[in-house]
């Protein structure tokens, strides 16, 4: 085990159907790291670095955004039928590991789908993973 961390999961709970909102269970892979050389705070759009870094006058300013932030660890899911493939493919619906402003609170439901982290944890999960690490969610 590389470590343990709080996270923010889907205010819709738990399920892998597009469209649902809810965070996928079961065996993951990272299929690809982004934002490696970004620092703290840097704002993601579309899985690509808009320039911004996070701070309380842009969040004034984007009250309605979904803020990805610090690093993205996108996961495709390994469970043909629940995680993976058709209508359940965690790839195709982005669901990702990443960051997420250190106003929002931990261990309570929230997201869109994805596993929401504090961005200096979800940078030193970045760290100490590599591209195919396996991820279980449960």
């Amino acid at each position: 085990m590389l470590g343990s961390w709080q996270i923010s999961s889907a205010a819709a709970g738990v399920g892998s159907d597009e469209g649902s909102g809810k965070t996928p269970l079961g065996l993951h892979r990272i299929r690809a790291k982004i934002g490696g050389k970004c620092e703290l705070g840097a704002v993601f759009v579309g899985r690509r670095f808009t320039g911004e870094i996070y701070d309380a006058e842009l969040a004034a300013e984007f009250p309605q955004r979904d803020w990805i932030l610090s690093r993205i660890l996108w996961l495709c899911g390994n469970e043909v039928g629940v995680n993976r493939s058709g209508s359940v493919d965690s790839m195709r619906r982005y669901i990702y590991i990443h960051g997420t402003p250190d106003t929002e609170p931990m261990g309570k439901p929230l997201s869109h789908g994805c596993i929401r982290m504090r961005n200096t944890d979800v940078v030193n999960l970045f760290d100490k993973v590599s591209v195919y690490t396996a991820v279980f969610i449960q």
